[in-house]
Protein backbone atom coordinates (compact mmCIF):
# COMPACT_ATOMS: atom_id res chain seq x y z
CA UNK A 1 0.00 0.00 0.00
CA UNK A 2 0.87 3.57 -0.58
CA UNK A 3 -0.56 7.01 0.19
CA UNK A 4 -1.94 8.93 -2.54
CA UNK A 5 -4.09 12.13 -3.41
CA UNK A 6 -6.87 9.54 -5.42
CA UNK A 7 -9.81 11.20 -7.65
CA UNK A 8 -13.01 9.14 -8.28
CA UNK A 9 -15.99 9.41 -10.37
CA UNK A 10 -18.97 7.49 -10.39
CA UNK A 11 -22.84 6.85 -9.46
CA UNK A 12 -22.02 8.77 -6.60
CA UNK A 13 -20.56 11.41 -7.70
CA UNK A 14 -17.28 13.26 -7.85
CA UNK A 15 -14.21 12.08 -5.23
CA UNK A 16 -10.96 13.81 -4.23
CA UNK A 17 -9.21 12.56 -1.05
CA UNK A 18 -5.34 11.27 0.33
CA UNK A 19 -6.11 7.51 0.95
CA UNK A 20 -3.78 4.09 1.18
CA UNK A 21 -3.67 2.67 -2.55
CA UNK A 22 -3.00 -1.02 -3.44
CA UNK A 23 0.41 -1.06 -5.36
CA UNK A 24 -1.73 -3.99 -7.58
CA UNK A 25 -3.51 -0.88 -8.69
CA UNK A 26 -0.50 0.66 -10.47
CA UNK A 27 -0.37 0.92 -14.14
CA UNK A 28 2.03 -1.54 -16.43
CA UNK A 29 5.55 0.59 -16.86
CA UNK A 30 9.00 -0.63 -17.29
CA UNK A 31 10.34 2.16 -14.08
CA UNK A 32 8.76 2.43 -10.36
CA UNK A 33 9.58 5.58 -8.84
CA UNK A 34 9.17 6.36 -5.65
CA UNK A 35 8.41 10.12 -5.32
CA UNK A 36 9.71 12.43 -3.43
CA UNK A 37 8.13 15.85 -4.53
CA UNK A 38 4.93 16.72 -6.78
CA UNK A 39 3.47 20.10 -8.00
CA UNK A 40 0.09 21.67 -8.72
CA UNK A 41 -0.25 22.79 -12.32
CA UNK A 42 -3.28 24.49 -13.27
CA UNK A 43 -4.41 20.81 -15.42
CA UNK A 44 -3.77 19.29 -11.89
CA UNK A 45 -6.19 21.87 -10.11
CA UNK A 46 -8.79 21.64 -12.67
CA UNK A 47 -8.21 17.75 -12.39
CA UNK A 48 -8.50 17.97 -8.44
CA UNK A 49 -11.85 19.89 -8.36
CA UNK A 50 -13.38 18.62 -11.52
CA UNK A 51 -13.78 21.56 -12.90
CA UNK A 52 -12.86 20.60 -16.74
CA UNK A 53 -12.93 17.08 -18.16
CA UNK A 54 -8.79 16.58 -17.59
CA UNK A 55 -9.63 13.18 -16.40
CA UNK A 56 -10.08 10.40 -18.71
CA UNK A 57 -10.01 7.16 -16.96
CA UNK A 58 -11.03 6.16 -13.57
CA UNK A 59 -9.95 6.10 -10.89
CA UNK A 60 -7.39 8.36 -11.45
CA UNK A 61 -4.25 9.16 -9.01
CA UNK A 62 -3.86 12.75 -9.80
CA UNK A 63 -0.40 14.87 -10.51
CA UNK A 64 1.48 15.53 -13.91
CA UNK A 65 4.62 15.89 -12.69
CA UNK A 66 6.84 13.99 -10.32
CA UNK A 67 10.35 13.86 -9.03
CA UNK A 68 12.07 11.36 -7.29
CA UNK A 69 14.15 8.11 -7.38
CA UNK A 70 14.12 4.70 -9.31
CA UNK A 71 13.16 2.19 -7.25
CA UNK A 72 13.04 -0.33 -10.08
CA UNK A 73 13.25 -0.82 -13.58
CA UNK A 74 13.57 -3.05 -17.25
CA UNK A 75 14.25 -0.32 -19.32
CA UNK A 76 17.70 -0.13 -20.13
CA UNK A 77 18.58 3.85 -19.49
CA UNK A 78 17.20 3.48 -16.24
CA UNK A 79 18.51 1.27 -12.81
CA UNK A 80 17.56 1.99 -9.05
CA UNK A 81 18.76 4.76 -7.64
CA UNK A 82 18.49 7.02 -10.63
CA UNK A 83 17.48 10.96 -9.70
CA UNK A 84 14.53 11.09 -12.49
CA UNK A 85 12.27 13.90 -13.32
CA UNK A 86 8.76 13.52 -14.94
CA UNK A 87 6.61 15.83 -17.39
CA UNK A 88 3.19 15.31 -18.70
CA UNK A 89 2.59 12.43 -21.03
CA UNK A 90 -1.04 12.00 -19.82
CA UNK A 91 0.28 11.08 -16.53
CA UNK A 92 -2.50 12.32 -14.19
CA UNK A 93 -5.16 12.10 -16.89
CA UNK A 94 -5.16 8.57 -18.36
CA UNK A 95 -2.75 6.98 -16.46
CA UNK A 96 -1.62 7.27 -12.64
CA UNK A 97 0.20 9.87 -11.47
CA UNK A 98 2.56 11.12 -9.03
CA UNK A 99 0.46 13.04 -6.47
CA UNK A 100 1.57 9.49 -4.22
CA UNK A 101 4.46 8.09 -2.51
CA UNK A 102 4.72 5.57 -6.05
CA UNK A 103 4.18 5.73 -9.44
CA UNK A 104 4.94 3.66 -12.73
CA UNK A 105 6.34 5.39 -15.42
CA UNK A 106 7.99 4.77 -18.97
CA UNK A 107 11.41 4.82 -19.27
CA UNK A 108 11.42 6.85 -22.69
CA UNK A 109 9.13 9.45 -20.44
CA UNK A 110 11.98 10.32 -17.91
CA UNK A 111 14.92 13.01 -17.84
CA UNK A 112 17.53 12.83 -15.47
CA UNK A 113 17.35 15.07 -13.24
CA UNK A 114 20.21 17.48 -13.43
CA UNK A 115 22.57 17.21 -10.75
CA UNK A 116 22.33 21.03 -9.19
CA UNK A 117 18.99 20.68 -9.27
CA UNK A 118 17.05 18.86 -5.84
CA UNK A 119 14.10 16.96 -6.43
CA UNK A 120 12.31 19.86 -4.72
CA UNK A 121 13.98 22.30 -7.00
CA UNK A 122 12.70 20.43 -9.99
CA UNK A 123 9.29 20.56 -9.00
CA UNK A 124 9.55 24.41 -8.14
CA UNK A 125 10.05 24.23 -11.68
CA UNK A 126 7.66 21.71 -12.53
CA UNK A 127 5.65 21.29 -16.01
CA UNK A 128 4.91 25.20 -15.66
CA UNK A 129 8.56 26.46 -15.47
CA UNK A 130 9.69 24.03 -17.90
CA UNK A 131 6.89 25.41 -20.34
CA UNK A 132 8.14 28.58 -19.61
CA UNK A 133 11.72 27.36 -20.69
CA UNK A 134 10.44 25.79 -24.21
CA UNK A 135 8.59 29.03 -25.01
CA UNK A 136 12.10 31.10 -24.22
CA UNK A 137 13.87 28.84 -26.47
CA UNK A 138 10.98 29.25 -28.83
CA UNK A 139 11.76 33.21 -28.60
CA UNK A 140 15.60 32.65 -29.28
CA UNK A 141 15.02 30.27 -32.25
CA UNK A 142 13.58 33.21 -33.85
CA UNK A 143 15.99 35.06 -33.24
CA UNK A 144 14.84 37.67 -30.28
CA UNK A 145 18.03 38.70 -28.91
CA UNK A 146 18.58 40.98 -25.11
CA UNK A 147 18.15 44.47 -26.53
CA UNK A 148 15.77 43.77 -29.22
CA UNK A 149 13.37 45.77 -26.96
CA UNK A 150 10.92 44.54 -24.34
CA UNK A 151 8.93 41.18 -23.95
CA UNK A 152 5.75 40.53 -22.49
CA UNK A 153 4.66 38.34 -20.65
CA UNK A 154 1.03 37.59 -19.77
CA UNK A 155 -0.39 35.74 -16.50
CA UNK A 156 2.66 37.28 -15.06
CA UNK A 157 2.67 36.36 -11.29
CA UNK A 158 1.61 32.59 -12.31
CA UNK A 159 3.90 29.36 -12.48
CA UNK A 160 4.61 29.98 -16.02
CA UNK A 161 4.61 34.10 -15.93
CA UNK A 162 6.78 34.22 -12.88
CA UNK A 163 9.71 31.66 -14.32
CA UNK A 164 9.17 33.24 -17.52
CA UNK A 165 10.17 36.34 -16.01
CA UNK A 166 13.34 35.11 -13.85
CA UNK A 167 14.50 33.44 -17.26
CA UNK A 168 14.13 36.17 -19.63
CA UNK A 169 15.61 38.61 -16.92
CA UNK A 170 18.89 36.53 -16.14
CA UNK A 171 19.22 36.28 -20.01
CA UNK A 172 19.27 40.06 -20.21
CA UNK A 173 15.96 40.86 -21.45
CA UNK A 174 13.61 43.70 -20.69
CA UNK A 175 10.67 42.26 -19.54
CA UNK A 176 7.01 44.07 -19.15
CA UNK A 177 4.81 41.35 -16.78
CA UNK A 178 0.97 41.86 -17.46
CA UNK A 179 -0.49 41.04 -14.20
CA UNK A 180 -4.39 41.76 -12.77
CA UNK A 181 -2.73 41.80 -9.26
CA UNK A 182 -0.99 44.99 -8.75
CA UNK A 183 -1.06 44.40 -5.08
CA UNK A 184 2.12 41.65 -6.98
CA UNK A 185 4.36 44.56 -8.32
CA UNK A 186 6.84 44.43 -5.95
CA UNK A 187 6.99 40.69 -5.88
CA UNK A 188 7.11 40.91 -10.00
CA UNK A 189 9.96 43.26 -9.83
CA UNK A 190 12.35 41.05 -7.50
CA UNK A 191 11.81 38.57 -10.60
CA UNK A 192 13.20 40.60 -12.94
CA UNK A 193 10.38 42.35 -14.54
CA UNK A 194 11.20 46.35 -15.84
CA UNK A 195 7.46 47.22 -16.02
CA UNK A 196 4.13 46.14 -14.72
CA UNK A 197 1.08 46.45 -17.01
CA UNK A 198 -2.41 46.24 -16.18
CA UNK A 199 -3.95 43.06 -17.32
CA UNK A 200 -7.11 45.10 -18.04
CA UNK A 201 -4.99 46.78 -20.85
CA UNK A 202 -4.89 43.34 -22.79
CA UNK A 203 -8.27 41.64 -21.79
CA UNK A 204 -10.99 43.31 -23.64
CA UNK A 205 -11.70 43.41 -27.17
CA UNK A 206 -9.04 45.71 -29.45
CA UNK A 207 -8.13 46.79 -32.11
CA UNK A 208 -6.63 44.53 -34.85
CA UNK A 209 -3.52 46.43 -34.95
CA UNK A 210 -2.25 48.56 -31.94
CA UNK A 211 0.83 50.17 -31.60
CA UNK A 212 3.94 48.35 -31.67
CA UNK A 213 5.47 47.84 -28.27
CA UNK A 214 6.91 44.28 -28.35
CA UNK A 215 9.77 42.41 -29.61
CA UNK A 216 8.18 39.35 -28.37
CA UNK A 217 5.67 37.89 -25.78
CA UNK A 218 4.93 34.87 -23.84
CA UNK A 219 1.30 34.27 -23.31
CA UNK A 220 0.22 32.18 -20.89
CA UNK A 221 -3.75 33.14 -21.20
CA UNK A 222 -4.98 32.86 -24.60
CA UNK A 223 -8.74 35.09 -26.02
CA UNK A 224 -8.35 38.58 -25.53
CA UNK A 225 -5.01 38.65 -23.87
CA UNK A 226 -2.75 36.86 -26.93
CA UNK A 227 -4.81 38.18 -29.54
CA UNK A 228 -3.75 42.02 -28.34
CA UNK A 229 -0.16 40.52 -27.77
CA UNK A 230 -0.56 39.85 -31.16
CA UNK A 231 -1.76 43.37 -32.26
CA UNK A 232 1.15 44.83 -30.49
CA UNK A 233 3.99 43.16 -31.16
CA UNK A 234 6.84 44.67 -33.34
CA UNK A 235 7.31 44.45 -37.16
CA UNK A 236 8.95 40.59 -37.36
CA UNK A 237 8.35 39.54 -33.97
CA UNK A 238 6.60 36.45 -32.34
CA UNK A 239 4.37 35.64 -29.63
CA UNK A 240 4.39 31.89 -28.16
CA UNK A 241 1.36 30.89 -26.59
CA UNK A 242 1.50 28.43 -23.76
CA UNK A 243 -1.83 28.96 -22.09
CA UNK A 244 -5.68 29.52 -21.74
CA UNK A 245 -6.13 31.04 -18.06
CA UNK A 246 -8.27 33.28 -20.04
CA UNK A 247 -9.96 30.77 -22.63
CA UNK A 248 -8.77 28.95 -25.54
CA UNK A 249 -10.96 30.85 -28.05
CA UNK A 250 -8.84 33.22 -30.74
CA UNK A 251 -11.02 35.97 -31.69
CA UNK A 252 -8.20 37.55 -33.88
CA UNK A 253 -8.09 38.55 -36.91
CA UNK A 254 -4.87 37.69 -39.69
CA UNK A 255 -3.48 41.28 -39.88
CA UNK A 256 -0.48 40.78 -37.64
CA UNK A 257 0.25 38.45 -39.72
CA UNK A 258 0.64 39.74 -42.96
CA UNK A 259 0.89 43.09 -42.34
CA UNK A 260 3.36 43.03 -39.96
CA UNK A 261 4.99 39.03 -40.02
CA UNK A 262 4.22 38.48 -36.81
CA UNK A 263 5.46 34.68 -35.91
CA UNK A 264 2.41 32.93 -33.18
CA UNK A 265 4.32 29.68 -31.77
CA UNK A 266 2.68 27.45 -29.76
CA UNK A 267 4.40 25.31 -26.82
CA UNK A 268 3.28 22.05 -25.61
CA UNK A 269 4.93 20.67 -23.06
CA UNK A 270 2.45 17.23 -22.51
CA UNK A 271 3.64 15.59 -25.46
CA UNK A 272 7.40 17.27 -26.50
CA UNK A 273 10.22 15.14 -27.60
CA UNK A 274 12.93 13.55 -25.49
CA UNK A 275 15.39 16.01 -26.68
CA UNK A 276 13.53 19.13 -26.17
CA UNK A 277 13.05 17.87 -22.92
CA UNK A 278 16.80 17.39 -21.83
CA UNK A 279 17.42 20.39 -23.50
CA UNK A 280 14.89 22.72 -21.61
CA UNK A 281 15.90 20.73 -18.26
CA UNK A 282 20.06 21.78 -19.07
CA UNK A 283 18.96 24.99 -19.52
CA UNK A 284 16.98 25.48 -16.85
CA UNK A 285 19.65 24.01 -13.86
CA UNK A 286 22.20 26.40 -15.75
CA UNK A 287 19.90 29.69 -16.63
CA UNK A 288 17.36 29.86 -13.54
CA UNK A 289 18.62 31.69 -10.54
CA UNK A 290 17.95 29.05 -7.24
CA UNK A 291 17.19 32.80 -5.24
CA UNK A 292 14.61 33.42 -7.88
CA UNK A 293 13.56 30.07 -7.79
CA UNK A 294 12.86 30.12 -3.77
CA UNK A 295 11.00 33.38 -4.25
CA UNK A 296 8.18 31.87 -6.33
CA UNK A 297 8.03 28.43 -4.66
CA UNK A 298 5.46 27.53 -1.06
CA UNK A 299 5.47 23.93 -0.35
CA UNK A 300 2.57 21.79 1.33
CA UNK A 301 2.43 18.26 2.54
CA UNK A 302 0.27 16.06 0.23
CA UNK A 303 -3.13 16.32 2.79
CA UNK A 304 -3.36 20.41 2.04
CA UNK A 305 -2.90 19.33 -1.92
CA UNK A 306 -6.78 19.41 -2.67
CA UNK A 307 -7.55 22.70 -0.73
CA UNK A 308 -4.70 24.33 -2.65
CA UNK A 309 -5.91 23.43 -6.03
CA UNK A 310 -9.26 25.29 -4.90
CA UNK A 311 -7.03 28.11 -4.44
CA UNK A 312 -4.73 28.14 -7.29
CA UNK A 313 -8.29 28.09 -9.82
CA UNK A 314 -9.96 31.04 -8.07
CA UNK A 315 -5.97 33.11 -8.60
CA UNK A 316 -5.70 32.73 -4.72
CA UNK A 317 -1.76 31.48 -5.53
CA UNK A 318 1.18 33.28 -6.84
CA UNK A 319 4.10 31.36 -8.16
CA UNK A 320 4.57 27.90 -7.58
CA UNK A 321 3.25 25.07 -5.16
CA UNK A 322 5.46 22.07 -4.31
CA UNK A 323 3.93 19.10 -3.13
CA UNK A 324 5.99 17.05 -0.34
CA UNK A 325 4.88 13.49 -0.65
Amino acid sequence: MFKALLLEKDDAGFRAAVRDVDDAGLPEGDVTVRVEYSTLNYKDALAITNKSPIVRSWPMIAGIDGAGTVLASSHPAWQAGDAIVHNGWGVGETRWGCLGERARLKGDWLVALPSSLSARQAMAIGTAGYTAMLAVVALEKHGVKPGDGPVLVTGASGGVGSVAIALLARLGHQVAAATGRPHEAAYLRELGAAEIVDRAELNAPGKPLQKERWAAAIDAVGSHTLVNALAQTRYGGIVAACGLAQGFDLPATVMPFILRGVTLTGIDSVMAPLPARQEAWRRLAHDLDARALDLITAEVPLDDAIDKAGELLVGGVRGRIVVRI
